[in-house]
């Protein structure tokens, strides 16, 4: 009886000390399972501070951009209220000057009706060229020369229309009809042509003869007719060899001049 009472306390025994052990080993696995799960949660939390300085630091470079927009959009806004402004002014000078050539246009016609009525009255020749007449067409002429050079080619061709009706056999038309075609060369190439062709075929001994038939191979050529600048460009060279206008036709025909 006392053997096994004795058995049955060593065994007990044992088996206390087995599930001490037990015990032991889990709650060794537990505190390294939380000792894992810290350093994890550790780990996640600077990647995630990472994560959080990243989208800030991109926020302020978005927030930098938009504000070096805002301040280019303000600068441009200012030049452009200023170019505005330098338009507006320089409009205002034009219809100042348009507005002087139209009154200087209407004392010049008045002026010309007065010379011709006090020819018609003398029975004086009024219809062109007469020594009467003859300063009302330089007056016209003058004018329209200062207005292409002021950038006004309307108001020219208005002075020259004027000239060429009034005074069609003044000695001014070959050059009034090159000035048209000048009016019309940067805006209408066929009113040039018409213009510079008439001074070529209506006064070929004009000084301003050569100078007409290399500005229609001029427009010839802008229009893509190689063919036609090429037969002016040789027309200014037989007919006015000595000319300034025969040295540059020259020199297109050679083909150094594009």
């Amino acid at each position: 009886m006392r053997r096994v009472s004795l058995s049955a306390v060593c065994a007990l025994a044992l088996s206390a000390c087995a599930l001490k052990g037990d015990v032991r080993r889990v709650e060794d696995q537990v505190s390294q399972l939380r000792r894992e799960t810290a350093r994890a949660d550790s780990a996640r939390a600077a990647s995630l501070q990472r994560l959080l300085d990243q989208v800030s630091a991109l926020q302020q470079v978005v927030l930098d951009s938009l504000a070096g927009q805002q301040r280019r959009l303000a600068l441009a806004q200012g030049e452009l209220r200023g170019d505005l402004t330098d338009v507006q002014q320089q409009l205002v000078q034009i219809q100042e000057l348009m507005g002087q050539s139209q009154q200087r246009l209407s004392e010049l016609r008045g002026q010309i009706d007065q010379r011709r009525e006090v020819g018609a009255g003398t029975g004086g020749d009024t219809a062109g060229g007469s020594a009467s007449s003859g300063p009302g067409a330089e007056q016209l002429y003058d004018l329209a020369v200062r207005q292409l050079r002021a950038g006004s080619p309307g108001t020219a061709r208005q002075a020259l229309y004027k000239l060429l009706q009034d005074y069609p056999q003044h000695d001014r038309l070959p050059d009034a009809l090159f000035q048209l075609g000048e009016s019309w060369a940067g805006v209408n190439a066929d009113s040039a042509t018409h213009a510079y062709e008439r001074v070529a075929r209506e006064y070929p001994s004009s000084p301003r003869a050569p100078a007409a038939l290399y500005k229609l191979g001029l427009l010839a050529e802008r229009r893509g007719d190689h063919a036609a600048a090429r037969v002016y460009y040789q027309r200014v060279v037989a007919g006015y060899p000595h000319s300034d206008e025969a040295a540059l036709a020259r020199t297109k025909l050679s083909g150094r001049g594009g």
